[in-house]
């Protein structure tokens, strides 16, 4: 690591974080806490500021050549400030018709460009490879809703990783082998991890602070003349993974499809060859509709009944993100918001209304809920299901 590396990282890591603070709590101090016009002005410049010098001195050092988890964390802090500047409306993407961050934006590229990432902060910047110096990871703030909030979505992406992984490693064992159930089961337990995880997360992380403090810094932003969309917690290859290999998702389906397509760059290039390479396999309910003629074997039966279980515990975790998370987090406190700042609500990009129908439909293909105006798995699970000796799992 380079020295202006290094004084990046640090600045990133205590002033950034600082300075980010501050201006969050006289947001707070208002009636009308989104609004951050004129609130802070002079932290807002030294943020700026200080930012730019030191990734000016990155920019002229050039590319060092330091790896791939050297350059995707460097991309990271470049991200994050970026970010902060969108938050604190220093740069805003509908006055602007390129990022007046132009040494940012140029870093960014330059970055992204060279390692196949998005050039902005990702999820993983925050959670899956995020390091921590002497305990403490990088953050926005120094707000303790913040760091639930990372802390929750780290544990709940993990779980989910491990329950993919564990699908994956089905496949060239096939649905017979004695060590698929162990697997299954394995996956079972890693989507329990995911609902005890956001159990904890609804409980204690405070809606106001999410939606007016946590939320703001995950924002579309220009990065050159290109707006990018925010960070999401789903970017990362291993919930469609799930999705795919159980088949309740369809990668030739063009909403889902269109999904994955909009996510690629926005994940770890490991996460990237993996979703591609699942796109392409065989689905494990597509394996056992084309084994129904084995269903009185005792594999069948035992292996069938761990399937169906594992995909009505990642139902149960789309339900519970949809209806709980969602619905608090943001439906509800987007009702009480200020007009002028509804349009900008989101960080997927779109319109709050289209955000969440679209997250509903991928809530009942993952539920395979019964559905006219979707394709679900609702008739194949039934199917599966009376194959079962008890006629139900």
């Amino acid at each position: 690591m380079s020295n202006n590396v290094q004084a990046f990282d640090n600045w990133i890591r205590n002033e950034f974080v600082e300075l980010n603070s501050a201006l969050e709590r006289r947001y707070l101090q208002q009636d009308d806490p989104a609004n951050v016009v004129g609130i802070g002005d002079e932290l807002k410049q030294e943020l700026e500021q200080q930012g730019r010098v030191l990734i000016k001195a990155l920019l002229e050092e050039g590319n060092t050549d330091e790896g791939f988890d050297s350059a995707f964390d460097l991309l990271g802090n470049v991200g994050l400030y970026m970010a902060a500047c969108r938050r604190h409306e220093i740069t805003e993407p509908s006055r602007e018709t390129s990022s007046p961050l132009l040494e940012a934006s140029a870093l960014a590229m330059h970055i992204g460009a060279s390692i196949g990432v998005t050039p902005r902060f990702a999820t993983a910047h925050l959670t899956t490879h995020n390091s921590a110096v002497n305990g403490i990871y990088k953050r926005f703030t120094d707000l303790e809703d913040e760091k639930l909030f990372v802390d929750y979505n780290t544990k709940g992406i993990l779980a989910y990783k491990r329950a993919a992984d564990a699908l994956l490693k089905i496949q060239p064992l096939g649905i017979s082998h004695p060590i698929a159930a162990d697997l299954l089961n394995v996956a079972l337990q890693a989507l329990q991890d995911v609902i005890d995880s956001n159990k904890t997360l609804f409980d204690k992380l405070d809606t106001d602070m999410f939606f007016n403090c946590v939320r703001p810094y995950y924002k579309p932003h220009r990065v050159g003349q290109q707006v990018y969309r925010g960070a999401n917690a789903g970017d990362f290859a291993g919930i469609n993974v799930i999705d795919l290999q159980l088949g309740l998702c369809f990668a030739n389906e063009q909403s889902y499809s269109q999904l994955l397509v909009d996510k690629f760059l926005y994940m770890m290039p490991e996460d990237q060859h993996i979703l591609r390479d699942c796109m392409r396999r065989p689905s494990l309910m597509d394996d056992f509709l084309g084994a129904m003629d084995c269903q009185d074997q005792a594999w069948y039966q035992e292996n069938l009944r761990r399937f169906i279980a594992v995909c009505e515990r990642h139902g149960e975790t789309a339900i519970q993100h949809h209806n709980q998370l969602v619905d608090k987090y943001i439906t509800q406190p987007s009702k009480q918001m200020e007009q002028q700042h509804i349009e900008k609500v989101t960080a997927s990009g779109p319109p709050l209304h289209v955000l969440l129908n679209s997250l509903e439909k991928l809530r009942d293909r993952r539920a395979a809920a019964k559905r006219d105006d979707i394709r679900t798995r609702f008739d194949d699970l039934n199917t599966l299901k009376a194959s079962l000796t008890d006629g139900a799992n």
